[in-house]
């Protein structure tokens, strides 16, 4: 049995980087909603930050969606 460290490597620091990626980006959305709350709380709008949250609540969907693709296909 023969392992490719180099590919084994490969994958595990893109794996790593993506989920890095998709777990700031989900954060970065959280504190969009988050905001808008507190806006809302103090009789302002916080339309920007819900559109952002949106924004990035959609890249971790097209992110798990194209993830899945790849496994599935």
């Amino acid at each position: 049995m023969n392992i490719d460290w180099a590919a084994l490597g490969s994958v595990f620091g893109v794996s790593l980087v993506v989920t890095v990626a998709l777990v700031a980006l989900f954060t970065l959305g959280i504190m969009g909603l988050s905001r808008q709350e507190r806006a809302s709380a103090q009789g302002g709008s916080a339309a920007l930050a819900v559109t952002g949250a949106y924004a990035c609540f959609a890249a971790c969907t097209a992110a798990v969606g194209y993830g899945i693709w790849l496994i599935v296909a």
